[in-house]
C-alpha cells in the first residue's frame, strides 16, 4: 500500500506499511485549523486591505486592516505552536477588536451595512469556535486534593548504587586488562 509519508523518508528509515487512527485530539485539530485560518485571513488583510474596506464601505481604514492582519498572522503562528492556548486566547481578543471595528462601520450613511452585518455574524461564529478551542486546550492540572508523588529514596539506578559502582569497577578492570 502506498503511503504519502514514505516519499520524504530517507533510505535507512523504516517504511510506513499501514496507518492507524490519528493520535491528535479533536481539540488539537480545531486549534490547528484555526491557526491556519488566522494566517490566511491575516495575509488577506495585510496585502488586500483596500478590497476589504471597499466591500464593507469603510474606505480609509486600510492601515487598521493591515494592523489587524499582522495581529491575525501572529495569533495564527502562536496557535500552531507548543503554546497554542495563548494563541487561541489572542484570537478571542482579536475577535472582540474585529467586532468593535465592524460596529463602527454600521452607520446610517454606509450603503454596505448588509456586508458588515454578515461580517459580524461570521466574526461571532468564529469567536465561538476560538473560545471553545481556547477552553479545550487550556493546560490541565491535577485536582488540588491529588497528592504529589515524591521519590526521595530513588537513585536512578534500578539495582542500587552499590551494584552500579561495582559494575563500573569491573568495566574499568576489564579495560585495564585489555590494554596490558
Amino acid at each position: 500500500m502506498f503511503h504519502f509519508s514514505n516519499i520524504v523518508r530517507t533510505k535507512g528509515d523504516p517504511k510506513i506499511l499501514e496507518g492507524g487512527p490519528s493520535l491528535k485530539r479533536p481539540e488539537d485539530q480545531l486549534a490547528r485549523a484555526l491557526g491556519w485560518f488566522s494566517i490566511g485571513l491575516g495575509v488577506v488583510e495585510l496585502f488586500a486591505p483596500r478590497r476589504l474596506t471597499a466591500t464593507l464601505g469603510m474606505e480609509g481604514h486600510e492601515p487598521l486592516v493591515r494592523a489587524f492582519g499582522v495581529r491575525e498572522i501572529l495569533a495564527g503562528i502562536m496557535s500552531l505552536s507548543v503554546d497554542r492556548n495563548a494563541g487561541l486566547w489572542a484570537r478571542v481578543g482579536g475577535d472582540g477588536l474585529d467586532a468593535a471595528a465592524l460596529l463602527s462601520g454600521l452607520t446610517s450613511d454606509n450603503p454596505k451595512k448588509g456586508n458588515i452585518a454578515l461580517a459580524l455574524l461570521m466574526v461571532g461564529g468564529i469567536a465561538m469556535l476560538d473560545y471553545r478551542a481556547a477552553q479545550d486546550t487550556k493546560p490541565r492540572r491535577p485536582p488540588r486534593e491529588t497528592r504529589r508523588k515524591l521519590y526521595p529514596n530513588r537513585s536512578g539506578f534500578p539495582k542500587g548504587l552499590a551494584n552500579a559502582k561495582s559494575g563500573a569497577k569491573q568495566i574499568a578492570a576489564q579495560a585495564t586488562a585489555e590494554r596490558s
